[in-house]
C-alpha cells in the first residue's frame, strides 16, 4: 500500500449540504494511509461549510470564489506527491482506492507514462434522464477524453506543475486543464464519481444539458469566460 500518497483538494462555496458525504467517503482511504491531507479551498462560505471540514481534520484555505483560483491555491498549499481535486457535491465509490492505487504504482515505477485520471461520471438519482447523461458523458470520455471536474482528477504533482497548474478562471478550469493535458494523458477509471443532481433538477435535464453544451462551444471558440460564466448561471 502507498502510504501518505495523495492531497485530496476540494474547492467549497456555501457546500454544507454537500461535503460531509464527500468528507466521509475519503475516511476509509485516509485511515489506510492512502491519503495524507485533505485541503478544502473555500471561497467565502456564509453556511456552516468551514465548520463541516474543521470538524474533519481538513485543512481550511480561505480566499476569493471561483474554482480555479481555489484550486490553485490548494495545490499551492498540498504536501503530497499526488493531487485529487474533488468537487464538494461529488462523493467517490469504495472501490476508488484500490484503482487509484495501482494507477499511482504503475506511473511510479515506469509501468505507464505520466498520466491524469478521472472516475465515471454518476448521477445520484433516479429516472431514465440520469442514466441517458451518464451514457452521454461515458461516450464523450470514450471518444473524447473529456471528463469535467464532477469527475474529480487525480494527477501527480510532476505532471500538474508541467502543464502549468490550474488557471485562475472563475469557471472551465477543468476543460482548460484537460485541454492542456491532452487526450493522451488522461484516463478514465472505473469507479463511480457520484455527483448531486441538483443543478439538474432545479433546470430539468433537457435544459441544463443543452446550457453546458453551449457553454462548452462557446469556450472552444475563445469567448472570455466573463461572458460564459453569465450564460452558464
Amino acid at each position: 500500500m502507498i502510504a501518505g500518497m495523495i492531497s485530496v483538494i476540494i474547492p467549497t462555496f456555501n457546500a454544507q449540504k454537500d461535503l460531509g458525504p464527500t468528507l466521509a467517503a475519503l475516511v476509509p482511504a485516509a485511515i489506510r494511509g492512502l491519503v495524507s491531507e485533505v485541503i478544502v479551498a473555500d471561497g467565502g462560505s456564509t453556511d456552516e461549510t468551514t465548520l463541516i471540514a474543521e470538524a474533519a481534520g481538513a485543512t481550511i484555505l480561505r480566499g476569493t470564489g471561483g474554482r480555479g483560483p481555489q484550486l490553485r491555491a490548494g495545490a499551492e498549499a498540498a504536501r503530497c506527491r499526488w493531487l485529487l481535486f474533488l468537487h464538494a457535491d461529488t462523493r467517490l465509490d469504495q472501490s476508488w482506492e484500490a484503482e487509484a492505487e495501482t494507477f499511482i504504482r504503475e506511473i511510479e515505477q515506469g509501468e505507464r507514462p505520466q498520466r491524469a485520471a478521472a472516475f465515471r461520471f454518476a448521477l445520484d438519482d433516479h429516472g431514465i434522464m440520469p442514466r441517458v447523461l451518464e451514457a452521454l458523458v461515458a461516450l464523450r470520455c470514450a471518444l473524447f477524453k473529456l471528463p469535467y471536474g464532477d469527475q474529480g482528477l487525480l494527477m501527480s504533482r510532476r505532471l500538474y506543475d508541467a502543464v502549468g497548474g490550474f488557471q485562475p478562471l472563475p469557471l472551465m478550469e477543468d476543460v482548460d486543464m484537460i485541454r492542456r493535458l491532452g487526450r493522451s494523458r488522461v484516463a478514465i477509471l472505473s469507479p463511480r464519481a457520484v455527483t448531486s443532481p441538483v443543478r439538474y433538477r432545479r433546470e430539468g435535464y433537457l435544459k441544463r444539458m443543452a446550457r453546458n453544451v453551449y457553454c462548452l462551444a462557446l469556450f472552444y471558440l475563445n469567448v472570455p469566460v466573463s461572458r460564459i460564466v453569465r450564460i452558464y448561471g
